[in-house]
Protein backbone atom coordinates (compact mmCIF):
# COMPACT_ATOMS: atom_id res chain seq x y z
CA UNK A 1 0.00 0.00 0.00
CA UNK A 2 1.49 3.40 -0.98
CA UNK A 3 1.81 6.39 1.33
CA UNK A 4 -1.26 8.10 -0.08
CA UNK A 5 -3.41 5.02 0.56
CA UNK A 6 -2.04 4.73 4.10
CA UNK A 7 -2.85 8.35 4.80
CA UNK A 8 -6.35 8.00 3.41
CA UNK A 9 -6.97 5.02 5.66
CA UNK A 10 -6.46 7.35 8.61
CA UNK A 11 -8.93 9.95 7.39
CA UNK A 12 -12.46 9.66 8.71
CA UNK A 13 -15.34 10.39 6.35
CA UNK A 14 -16.19 14.09 6.38
CA UNK A 15 -18.89 15.02 4.82
CA UNK A 16 -27.75 24.77 -9.64
CA UNK A 17 -25.74 25.00 -12.09
CA UNK A 18 -23.00 27.64 -11.70
CA UNK A 19 -24.27 30.69 -13.55
CA UNK A 20 -22.82 33.85 -12.04
CA UNK A 21 -25.25 35.78 -9.87
CA UNK A 22 -25.29 39.53 -9.56
CA UNK A 23 -24.62 39.64 -5.81
CA UNK A 24 -21.07 40.15 -4.59
CA UNK A 25 -19.07 37.55 -2.72
CA UNK A 26 -18.59 37.71 1.06
CA UNK A 27 -15.90 40.17 2.02
CA UNK A 28 -12.55 38.78 3.10
CA UNK A 29 -11.05 40.83 5.98
CA UNK A 30 -8.57 43.50 4.94
CA UNK A 31 -5.45 44.88 6.58
CA UNK A 32 -2.73 47.36 5.74
CA UNK A 33 0.45 45.62 4.57
CA UNK A 34 2.44 46.45 7.71
CA UNK A 35 -0.13 44.76 9.96
CA UNK A 36 0.53 41.41 8.25
CA UNK A 37 4.28 41.80 7.87
CA UNK A 38 4.48 43.18 4.34
CA UNK A 39 6.24 46.28 3.03
CA UNK A 40 3.86 48.68 1.31
CA UNK A 41 6.77 50.29 -0.52
CA UNK A 42 7.91 46.95 -1.96
CA UNK A 43 4.35 46.08 -2.96
CA UNK A 44 4.33 49.30 -4.94
CA UNK A 45 7.28 47.85 -6.85
CA UNK A 46 5.06 44.88 -7.74
CA UNK A 47 2.43 47.31 -9.03
CA UNK A 48 5.10 49.05 -11.09
CA UNK A 49 5.90 45.72 -12.81
CA UNK A 50 2.26 45.40 -13.87
CA UNK A 51 1.90 49.01 -14.97
CA UNK A 52 5.04 48.75 -17.08
CA UNK A 53 3.65 45.66 -18.79
CA UNK A 54 0.51 47.63 -19.62
CA UNK A 55 2.52 50.60 -20.85
CA UNK A 56 4.63 48.31 -23.03
CA UNK A 57 1.46 46.74 -24.51
CA UNK A 58 2.40 43.29 -23.20
CA UNK A 59 -0.97 43.01 -21.44
CA UNK A 60 -4.12 45.13 -21.51
CA UNK A 61 -4.59 44.94 -17.77
CA UNK A 62 -4.60 42.73 -14.69
CA UNK A 63 -5.94 42.33 -11.19
CA UNK A 64 -3.41 41.33 -8.53
CA UNK A 65 -4.15 40.25 -4.97
CA UNK A 66 -1.95 39.42 -1.99
CA UNK A 67 -3.39 38.03 1.22
CA UNK A 68 -1.49 37.14 4.36
CA UNK A 69 -2.61 35.64 7.65
CA UNK A 70 -6.18 35.51 6.36
CA UNK A 71 -6.43 39.16 5.33
CA UNK A 72 -6.18 40.99 2.01
CA UNK A 73 -3.24 43.38 2.18
CA UNK A 74 -3.05 44.26 -1.51
CA UNK A 75 -5.71 44.33 -4.22
CA UNK A 76 -4.65 46.22 -7.32
CA UNK A 77 -6.49 46.49 -10.67
CA UNK A 78 -4.33 47.99 -13.43
CA UNK A 79 -5.02 48.78 -17.07
CA UNK A 80 -8.08 47.90 -19.10
CA UNK A 81 -10.59 45.10 -19.01
CA UNK A 82 -11.42 45.99 -22.62
CA UNK A 83 -9.28 48.34 -24.68
CA UNK A 84 -11.82 49.27 -27.36
CA UNK A 85 -14.46 50.41 -24.86
CA UNK A 86 -11.87 51.81 -22.43
CA UNK A 87 -13.43 49.73 -19.65
CA UNK A 88 -11.02 49.71 -16.70
CA UNK A 89 -10.06 46.64 -14.73
CA UNK A 90 -11.79 46.40 -11.36
CA UNK A 91 -11.67 43.91 -8.52
CA UNK A 92 -14.91 42.45 -9.93
CA UNK A 93 -13.53 41.85 -13.42
CA UNK A 94 -14.08 38.26 -14.53
CA UNK A 95 -11.33 36.06 -15.95
CA UNK A 96 -11.21 32.73 -17.74
CA UNK A 97 -8.98 30.88 -15.29
CA UNK A 98 -8.53 27.79 -17.49
CA UNK A 99 -6.31 25.23 -15.74
CA UNK A 100 -6.77 26.75 -12.29
CA UNK A 101 -10.10 24.92 -12.60
CA UNK A 102 -8.21 21.66 -12.04
CA UNK A 103 -7.68 22.41 -8.35
CA UNK A 104 -11.44 22.88 -7.84
CA UNK A 105 -12.12 19.56 -9.59
CA UNK A 106 -9.53 17.84 -7.40
CA UNK A 107 -11.29 19.09 -4.27
CA UNK A 108 -14.59 17.72 -5.63
CA UNK A 109 -12.97 14.29 -6.09
CA UNK A 110 -11.47 14.34 -2.61
CA UNK A 111 -14.84 15.23 -1.07
CA UNK A 112 -16.21 12.01 -2.57
CA UNK A 113 -13.15 10.09 -1.32
CA UNK A 114 -13.75 11.38 2.20
CA UNK A 115 -17.42 10.42 1.92
CA UNK A 116 -16.37 6.84 1.12
CA UNK A 117 -17.91 6.88 -2.36
CA UNK A 118 -14.66 6.16 -4.17
CA UNK A 119 -10.98 5.49 -3.47
CA UNK A 120 -7.87 6.84 -5.08
CA UNK A 121 -6.80 3.27 -5.72
CA UNK A 122 -10.00 2.49 -7.65
CA UNK A 123 -9.56 1.70 -11.32
CA UNK A 124 -11.27 4.39 -13.38
CA UNK A 125 -13.13 1.58 -15.13
CA UNK A 126 -14.96 0.74 -11.88
CA UNK A 127 -16.96 3.94 -12.35
CA UNK A 128 -16.43 4.72 -16.05
CA UNK A 129 -16.48 1.39 -17.96
CA UNK A 130 -15.04 2.99 -21.09
CA UNK A 131 -11.63 3.01 -19.38
CA UNK A 132 -11.59 -0.80 -19.35
CA UNK A 133 -10.67 -0.89 -23.03
CA UNK A 134 -7.89 1.71 -23.30
CA UNK A 135 -4.74 0.71 -25.18
CA UNK A 136 -1.14 1.97 -25.16
CA UNK A 137 0.48 3.36 -28.30
CA UNK A 138 3.64 1.59 -29.48
CA UNK A 139 5.94 2.28 -32.40
CA UNK A 140 4.18 -0.32 -34.53
CA UNK A 141 0.67 -0.66 -33.10
CA UNK A 142 -1.15 -0.65 -29.75
CA UNK A 143 -1.11 -3.02 -26.81
CA UNK A 144 -2.90 -3.58 -23.50
CA UNK A 145 -1.50 -1.40 -20.69
CA UNK A 146 0.60 -3.00 -17.95
CA UNK A 147 -2.18 -2.18 -15.49
CA UNK A 148 -5.41 -0.22 -15.33
CA UNK A 149 -5.56 3.54 -14.84
CA UNK A 150 -6.48 4.48 -11.27
CA UNK A 151 -8.16 7.63 -9.97
CA UNK A 152 -4.82 8.53 -8.38
CA UNK A 153 -3.07 8.22 -11.77
CA UNK A 154 -5.47 10.73 -13.30
CA UNK A 155 -5.12 13.12 -10.34
CA UNK A 156 -1.33 13.00 -10.63
CA UNK A 157 -1.22 13.16 -14.46
CA UNK A 158 0.54 9.81 -14.60
CA UNK A 159 -2.32 8.07 -16.43
CA UNK A 160 -0.83 8.00 -19.94
CA UNK A 161 -3.60 10.32 -21.18
CA UNK A 162 -2.50 13.32 -23.23
CA UNK A 163 -3.24 17.04 -23.52
CA UNK A 164 -5.89 18.67 -25.70
CA UNK A 165 -3.16 20.43 -27.69
CA UNK A 166 -1.44 17.17 -28.67
CA UNK A 167 -1.39 16.26 -32.34
CA UNK A 168 -3.13 12.95 -31.59
CA UNK A 169 -6.03 14.49 -29.69
CA UNK A 170 -6.50 17.31 -32.16
CA UNK A 171 -6.58 14.89 -35.09
CA UNK A 172 -9.16 12.73 -33.31
CA UNK A 173 -11.13 15.76 -31.99
CA UNK A 174 -11.02 14.28 -28.52
CA UNK A 175 -12.00 17.55 -26.87
CA UNK A 176 -14.71 19.80 -28.37
CA UNK A 177 -16.70 22.23 -26.23
CA UNK A 178 -19.70 21.47 -28.45
CA UNK A 179 -19.80 17.82 -27.32
CA UNK A 180 -21.07 16.37 -24.06
CA UNK A 181 -18.94 15.21 -21.16
CA UNK A 182 -20.11 11.63 -21.75
CA UNK A 183 -18.99 11.88 -25.37
CA UNK A 184 -15.63 13.24 -24.22
CA UNK A 185 -15.08 10.05 -22.19
CA UNK A 186 -15.81 7.94 -25.26
CA UNK A 187 -13.37 10.03 -27.29
CA UNK A 188 -10.50 10.06 -24.81
CA UNK A 189 -10.68 6.34 -24.07
CA UNK A 190 -10.79 5.53 -27.78
CA UNK A 191 -7.46 7.30 -28.30
CA UNK A 192 -4.37 5.31 -27.28
CA UNK A 193 -2.42 6.09 -24.11
CA UNK A 194 1.02 7.59 -24.59
CA UNK A 195 2.62 5.23 -22.04
CA UNK A 196 1.73 2.80 -19.26
CA UNK A 197 -0.03 4.27 -16.22
CA UNK A 198 2.25 5.34 -13.39
CA UNK A 199 5.42 5.62 -15.46
CA UNK A 200 5.58 9.29 -16.43
CA UNK A 201 4.13 12.70 -15.60
CA UNK A 202 2.22 13.92 -18.66
CA UNK A 203 -0.03 16.93 -18.16
CA UNK A 204 -3.36 15.87 -19.63
CA UNK A 205 -7.08 16.25 -20.14
CA UNK A 206 -7.62 13.67 -17.42
CA UNK A 207 -9.05 16.28 -15.05
CA UNK A 208 -12.07 16.65 -17.32
CA UNK A 209 -12.51 12.88 -17.08
CA UNK A 210 -12.51 13.39 -13.30
CA UNK A 211 -15.46 15.75 -13.74
CA UNK A 212 -17.39 12.92 -15.37
CA UNK A 213 -16.27 10.63 -12.54
CA UNK A 214 -17.70 13.10 -10.02
CA UNK A 215 -21.07 13.31 -11.72
CA UNK A 216 -21.39 9.53 -12.10
CA UNK A 217 -20.40 8.81 -8.48
CA UNK A 218 -22.36 11.73 -7.01
CA UNK A 219 -25.39 11.16 -9.24
CA UNK A 220 -25.71 14.78 -10.36
CA UNK A 221 -24.22 16.98 -13.11
CA UNK A 222 -20.65 18.01 -12.46
CA UNK A 223 -21.37 21.76 -12.55
CA UNK A 224 -24.24 21.30 -10.10
CA UNK A 225 -21.99 19.40 -7.69
CA UNK A 226 -19.29 22.08 -7.92
CA UNK A 227 -21.82 24.87 -7.39
CA UNK A 228 -23.72 23.25 -4.53
CA UNK A 229 -20.83 21.62 -2.70
CA UNK A 230 -17.92 24.02 -3.26
CA UNK A 231 -18.73 27.42 -4.76
CA UNK A 232 -21.90 28.24 -2.82
CA UNK A 233 -20.59 27.05 0.59
CA UNK A 234 -17.43 29.13 0.08
CA UNK A 235 -19.43 32.17 -1.03
CA UNK A 236 -17.80 32.17 -4.47
CA UNK A 237 -20.73 33.86 -6.16
CA UNK A 238 -18.67 35.19 -9.06
CA UNK A 239 -17.29 31.80 -10.12
CA UNK A 240 -19.00 29.75 -12.83
CA UNK A 241 -18.58 27.65 -15.95
CA UNK A 242 -20.13 30.42 -18.05
CA UNK A 243 -21.30 34.03 -17.71
CA UNK A 244 -24.80 35.32 -18.40
CA UNK A 245 -26.72 38.58 -18.34
CA UNK A 246 -25.27 41.75 -16.86
CA UNK A 247 -22.20 39.90 -15.60
CA UNK A 248 -20.97 39.61 -19.21
CA UNK A 249 -19.99 43.28 -19.00
CA UNK A 250 -17.38 42.27 -16.39
CA UNK A 251 -15.73 39.56 -18.52
CA UNK A 252 -12.24 40.71 -19.50
CA UNK A 253 -11.24 40.47 -23.16
CA UNK A 254 -8.38 38.13 -24.10
CA UNK A 255 -5.58 39.77 -26.08
CA UNK A 256 -2.51 38.75 -28.06
CA UNK A 257 0.26 40.73 -29.74
CA UNK A 258 -0.86 42.24 -33.04
CA UNK A 259 1.14 41.87 -36.28
CA UNK A 260 1.76 45.63 -36.36
CA UNK A 261 2.45 45.92 -32.64
CA UNK A 262 0.08 46.59 -29.79
CA UNK A 263 -2.64 44.19 -28.71
CA UNK A 264 -5.56 42.68 -30.61
CA UNK A 265 -8.52 40.68 -29.21
CA UNK A 266 -8.14 36.93 -29.39
CA UNK A 267 -11.06 34.54 -28.88
CA UNK A 268 -9.57 31.28 -27.60
CA UNK A 269 -12.81 29.30 -27.81
CA UNK A 270 -14.74 30.91 -30.70
CA UNK A 271 -17.07 27.96 -31.24
CA UNK A 272 -18.46 28.20 -27.69
CA UNK A 273 -17.44 31.42 -25.93
CA UNK A 274 -17.62 31.69 -22.16
CA UNK A 275 -20.79 33.79 -22.49
CA UNK A 276 -22.97 30.76 -23.19
CA UNK A 277 -23.40 27.34 -21.63
CA UNK A 278 -20.99 24.86 -23.24
CA UNK A 279 -22.06 21.29 -23.89
CA UNK A 280 -18.75 20.19 -22.38
CA UNK A 281 -18.49 21.16 -18.70
CA UNK A 282 -14.74 20.80 -18.19
CA UNK A 283 -13.03 20.00 -14.95
CA UNK A 284 -9.72 20.82 -16.60
CA UNK A 285 -10.25 24.33 -17.95
CA UNK A 286 -13.84 25.50 -17.59
CA UNK A 287 -14.24 28.09 -14.83
CA UNK A 288 -14.49 31.87 -14.85
CA UNK A 289 -13.72 33.76 -11.63
CA UNK A 290 -12.55 36.98 -9.97
CA UNK A 291 -9.53 37.60 -7.77
CA UNK A 292 -11.52 38.00 -4.50
CA UNK A 293 -13.57 34.89 -5.34
CA UNK A 294 -10.65 32.59 -6.09
CA UNK A 295 -8.92 33.89 -2.98
CA UNK A 296 -11.66 32.22 -0.96
CA UNK A 297 -10.84 28.86 -2.51
CA UNK A 298 -7.13 29.39 -1.83
CA UNK A 299 -7.82 30.48 1.74
CA UNK A 300 -9.86 27.33 2.31
CA UNK A 301 -6.83 25.26 1.29
CA UNK A 302 -4.48 27.34 3.42
CA UNK A 303 -6.88 26.91 6.35
CA UNK A 304 -6.63 23.14 5.82
CA UNK A 305 -10.11 22.64 4.37
CA UNK A 306 -12.22 25.24 6.20
CA UNK A 307 -13.37 28.82 5.64
CA UNK A 308 -15.73 30.95 7.73
CA UNK A 309 -17.07 27.92 9.59
CA UNK A 310 -17.62 25.85 6.43
CA UNK A 311 -15.47 22.72 6.13
CA UNK A 312 -15.07 21.05 2.75
CA UNK A 313 -12.19 18.67 3.54
CA UNK A 314 -10.43 17.38 6.61
CA UNK A 315 -7.09 18.90 7.56
CA UNK A 316 -5.37 15.55 6.96
CA UNK A 317 -6.72 15.39 3.42
CA UNK A 318 -5.55 18.92 2.59
CA UNK A 319 -2.12 18.15 4.02
CA UNK A 320 -1.96 15.07 1.80
CA UNK A 321 -3.08 16.68 -1.46
CA UNK A 322 -0.86 19.76 -1.21
CA UNK A 323 2.47 17.90 -1.02
CA UNK A 324 4.27 16.05 -3.78
CA UNK A 325 2.47 12.85 -4.74
CA UNK A 326 4.77 11.71 -7.55
CA UNK A 327 6.96 8.66 -7.09
CA UNK A 328 10.71 9.27 -6.89
CA UNK A 329 11.41 8.05 -10.47
CA UNK A 330 8.61 10.15 -11.95
CA UNK A 331 9.67 13.19 -9.91
CA UNK A 332 13.21 12.85 -11.24
CA UNK A 333 11.89 12.59 -14.79
CA UNK A 334 10.16 15.91 -14.15
CA UNK A 335 13.39 17.53 -13.03
CA UNK A 336 13.45 16.66 -9.33
CA UNK A 337 12.72 20.11 -7.93
CA UNK A 338 9.01 20.62 -8.70
CA UNK A 339 6.56 17.95 -7.62
CA UNK A 340 2.85 17.62 -8.29
CA UNK A 341 0.11 17.28 -5.69
CA UNK A 342 -3.24 15.53 -5.79
CA UNK A 343 -4.83 18.99 -5.51
CA UNK A 344 -3.66 19.44 -9.12
CA UNK A 345 -0.97 21.91 -8.18
CA UNK A 346 2.77 22.27 -8.63
CA UNK A 347 4.54 21.77 -5.29
CA UNK A 348 8.06 23.03 -4.58
CA UNK A 349 10.28 20.15 -3.41
CA UNK A 350 13.61 21.95 -3.79
CA UNK A 351 13.64 25.77 -4.00
CA UNK A 352 14.62 27.29 -7.33
CA UNK A 353 14.66 30.89 -8.55
CA UNK A 354 12.89 29.84 -11.74
CA UNK A 355 9.14 30.21 -12.02
CA UNK A 356 6.72 31.92 -9.65
CA UNK A 357 6.79 29.17 -6.98
CA UNK A 358 10.06 29.48 -5.10
CA UNK A 359 9.74 28.39 -1.45
CA UNK A 360 9.80 24.82 -0.16
CA UNK A 361 6.22 23.58 0.28
CA UNK A 362 4.70 26.42 -1.73
CA UNK A 363 2.05 25.23 -4.18
CA UNK A 364 -0.14 26.63 -6.93
CA UNK A 365 -1.01 26.50 -10.58
CA UNK A 366 -1.89 28.75 -13.50
CA UNK A 367 -4.11 29.17 -16.53
CA UNK A 368 -3.25 29.36 -20.22
CA UNK A 369 -4.88 32.78 -20.64
CA UNK A 370 -2.69 34.59 -18.10
CA UNK A 371 -3.69 33.70 -14.54
CA UNK A 372 -1.90 32.09 -11.59
CA UNK A 373 -2.30 31.45 -7.88
CA UNK A 374 0.23 30.48 -5.23
CA UNK A 375 -0.20 29.37 -1.63
CA UNK A 376 2.73 29.36 0.81
CA UNK A 377 1.70 27.63 4.05
CA UNK A 378 4.93 28.52 5.90
CA UNK A 379 4.49 32.25 5.30
CA UNK A 380 0.66 32.15 5.34
CA UNK A 381 0.83 33.95 2.00
CA UNK A 382 -1.53 33.79 -0.98
CA UNK A 383 -0.74 35.55 -4.27
CA UNK A 384 -3.06 35.87 -7.27
CA UNK A 385 -2.38 37.50 -10.62
CA UNK A 386 -5.17 37.50 -13.19
CA UNK A 387 -4.85 38.82 -16.73
CA UNK A 388 -6.22 37.69 -20.11
CA UNK A 389 -3.38 37.30 -22.52
CA UNK A 390 -1.77 34.89 -24.97
CA UNK A 391 1.07 34.17 -24.29
CA UNK A 392 0.12 33.80 -20.64
CA UNK A 393 3.27 35.33 -19.15
CA UNK A 394 4.83 37.78 -21.60
CA UNK A 395 8.47 38.57 -20.75
CA UNK A 396 8.22 36.45 -17.61
CA UNK A 397 5.54 38.66 -16.08
CA UNK A 398 4.39 36.02 -13.58
CA UNK A 399 7.89 35.46 -12.26
CA UNK A 400 8.75 39.17 -12.09
CA UNK A 401 5.54 40.09 -10.30
CA UNK A 402 5.79 37.22 -7.82
CA UNK A 403 9.45 38.03 -7.10
CA UNK A 404 8.46 41.58 -6.21
CA UNK A 405 5.75 40.29 -3.88
CA UNK A 406 8.17 37.86 -2.22
CA UNK A 407 10.54 40.75 -1.57
CA UNK A 408 7.75 42.58 0.26
CA UNK A 409 7.66 39.97 3.06
CA UNK A 410 9.55 41.59 5.93
CA UNK A 411 8.49 39.54 8.95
Amino acid sequence: MNQIAVTLALISAAFVTGVISQSTSPATPRATPDVVGLSEERLQAATAVLRQSVADHKIAGAVALVARRGKIAYLEPVGMQDVASRTPMTDRSLFRIYSQTKAVTAVAVMMLVEAGKLRLTDAMSMHLPEFKHVMVQTAEDTRTPAREITVEDVMLHTSGLSHRSSELYRARQVRLRTQSLARFITNITSAPLMEDPGTRFRYSEGTTALGRLVEVVAGQPFDTFVSERILTPLGMRDTSFWVEGEAQARLATVYQAGPAGGLVPFEIEPEVPFTSRPALIEGAVGLVSTAPDFLRFCQMLLNKGELDGVRLLSAKTVDMITVNGLSAPVLQQRGGTMGWGLANVDVVVTPSPRGYLTATGEYGWDGSAGTFFSVDPARQLIVLLLSQNVPASPDGLRQRFKAAVDQSVIQ
